[in-house]
């Protein structure tokens, strides 16, 4: 299937990749199909919406960032993607590069959680303090780096 993108122009998706988030992601919650696909830069890619080719996503493994990286949701949230294994959960951060130079940073606080056999995922908010909206991605890379 072909879909047009917002930085790629048109590609070529299998119907498969396609994840339905039946919530929305906040502030766009009238969005419910994505679809993933490589970024010119590794380790990011892009959260391609399929309902408007200008709405898209950089993200990220928020594990390749962070060592220590937790994402405690409750039973009751995983179960509306039809979660009921660790092993079915795969999650992103989405990532910011702000136009004026600053931080390029990851929502740690609101990771996507998506549910690899059903292809159904959701945008939490995780009550750890710990993690923010604007985790400096450079930095923390910088650091592991030196260790």
């Amino acid at each position: 299937m072909e879909i047009q993108t917002k930085t790629m122009g048109t590609v070529q998706i299998d119907e498969k990749q396609i994840l339905n988030f039946p919530y929305g992601l906040f502030g766009f919650e009238d969005f419910h199909k994505f679809v993933i696909i490589e970024a010119e830069y590794e380790p990011f890619l892009w959260l391609q919406s399929l309902d408007e080719k200008s709405l898209a996503f950089i993200i990220v493994d928020p594990f390749l960032i962070v060592n220590d990286y937790e994402v405690d949701i409750d039973d009751k949230t995983l179960s509306e993607i039809g979660i009921d294994s660790p092993a079915d959960v795969v999650v992103f951060a989405i990532v910011t590069i702000p136009a004026d130079g600053g931080p390029v940073t990851a929502n740690l606080q609101g990771p996507l959680v998506i549910n690899r056999k059903n292809n159904t995922a959701l945008q939490v908010i995780l009550s750890d303090s710990k993690w923010n909206t604007k985790y400096n991605i450079i930095k923390s890379l910088k650091s592991k780096e030196s260790k």
